[in-house]
């Protein structure tokens, strides 16, 4: 399946979902977006630069070298914080950091009024989906 393919079933499957994209943390750029609205590729570049930053911002990165340190892990790849919602006015952000690729993330939006554990349950299943697209 390709990405649109599995962006656009995810976007189908998450409750009240208006956005979905994939997003390759390490470049900062946004790899593939379904919207039911068009936006300016300037928005569309900022969301994938604040996921990057989300999950691996300076801060982040310092408080996950805390906790590794503090139990003992040596490991690189080991990262805390796997998903990440955020909400605003009108919308519920997800941010699902990738199983297989550490350096992917899912990100989807939905309208506030979505039932915020469909969402989230919903969201963690189609990660699988759109991983297997790359």
């Amino acid at each position: 399946m390709s990405l649109d393919k599995a962006l656009n079933a995810a976007q189908s499957s998450v409750p009240e979902c208006v956005a979905a994209g994939y997003v390759d943390m390490s470049t900062g750029m946004l790899l593939g977006v379904k919207t039911v609205d068009s936006h300016p590729s300037e928005v569309l570049d900022l969301v994938a630069a604040a996921t990057a930053d989300m999950f691996q911002g300076t801060n982040v990165v310092a408080i996950e070298k805390m906790f590794k340190k503090s139990r003992g892990l040596n490991a690189d790849n080991v990262h805390y914080f796997q998903e990440m919602l955020v909400f605003s006015t009108n919308l519920i952000h997800v941010f699902l950091r990738g199983k297989k690729n550490n350096d992917h993330a899912l990100v989807l939006v939905c309208r506030a009024s979505a039932n915020v554990g469909m969402v989230i349950a919903k969201s963690r299943m189609v990660l699988s989906s759109v991983e297997a697209a790359m």
